[in-house]
């Protein structure tokens, strides 16, 4: 049996994390010039660069395309069709859920007017929100939402969940929890203090936070975005926020990056990040985990996990799902 063909981008520290596989070589490609090999068995695209260089696997005979990320809106747009393609799935969620928490802690104690008023010199008591006895609404019940929910499970808040369809499902903790359905959103946004946004973009989420959604919100309530920007309608957000009566905490905009001079740099009550949720210490560990993960299924001739897109099933040698 020939060695499996996998191409890495050229960052050293994941080549030096996957380390060497029996039965594998590995050659180096960034998609930014054409294949250095005929077939590949898996490929996978730099972490940053966006979806545009898939358009080069056109004509390349690759079995797997492993993304980086668990989005992948965008990827139609230049996968050649049929390729399979697999997300990052068990990859970002827990530091993706870290950074949600600590929005919307340093959200409601006051954290970045702390910073300021320190860096002033300045000894100001202020009374603020706790995270405590809150009402949580988690709008998404993937991965993320799950993971933000586990580390929820110490503050003593009230959970409620939304995704696209309404069911029953086990969570992390192993309890049976309720998730309600898209058509409940403006139902539970009423009823929600703090709001946590971790929805893939699809055609069915953008724009899902509208005008009528914000107006939906209590006074003086939290939206927390590790989604995607466009899932928010950045218009009717900074018109929210201008006011005075929402607040938000934002890892994610539309546009992105968010250019100076926008608006919401200057609204009040935002805590902006620069879309870092996934991008910590846990991801190298665990992004070389998943793709040991995937050689070893397709070694083994099984179905590589997390396939999201492509026709894994067409796939010459590959057994069907």
């Amino acid at each position: 049996m020939s060695d499996l063909l996998v191409s890495l981008p050229s960052d050293p520290g994941l080549r030096d994390a996957v380390g060497d596989v029996d039965g594998v070589e590995f050659v180096e490609w960034d998609l930014d010039a054409p294949a250095p090999r005929e077939r590949l068995d898996i490929v996978v695209p730099p972490y940053w660069g966006g979806a545009r260089p898939l358009a080069q696997l056109a004509g390349v005979d690759a079995r797997l395309v492993q993304w980086q990320s668990i989005g992948y809106n965008g990827v139609t747009k230049h996968l050649p069709e049929g390729l399979p393609l697999a997300n990052a799935a068990t990859v970002h969620e827990g530091s993706t859920a870290e950074l949600a928490m600590g929005l919307a802690l340093a959200a409601q104690r006051g954290i970045p007017q702390f910073v300021r008023d320190a860096e002033e010199e300045r000894w100001q008591l202020r009374s603020l929100p706790s995270l405590a006895d809150r009402r949580v609404l988690l709008v998404g019940y993937g991965g993320v939402s799950q993971a933000i929910e586990a580390r929820l499970a110490g503050f003593e808040v009230e959970i409620t969940r939304l995704a696209r369809t309404a069911r029953r499902e086990e969570n992390l903790a192993g309890q049976t929890v309720e998730v309600r359905g898209f058509e409940s959103l403006h139902e539970s946004l009423a009823e929600a203090e703090i709001v946590m946004l971790a929805v893939p973009l699809t055609d069915g989420t953008r724009g899902l936070i509208d005008g009528a959604a914000l107006a939906a919100m209590p006074d003086g309530a939290l939206l927390v975005n590790v989604a995607r920007g466009p899932v928010v309608d950045t218009d009717a957000l900074v018109a929210e926020l201008q006011s005075g009566r929402l607040r938000a905490a934002l890892d994610v905009t539309d546009p992105e990056p968010l250019p100076a001079g926008h608006p919401l740099w200057a609204a009040p009550n935002v805590l902006i990040t620069p879309h870092v949720g996934g991008d910590s210490s846990a991801m190298l560990p665990r992004m070389s985990a998943l793709i040991r993960r995937q050689i070893a299924h397709l070694q083994r001739g099984e179905v590589p996990e997390n396939l999201v897109l492509g026709d894994w099933e067409k796939r010459p040698g590959s057994p069907t799902l």
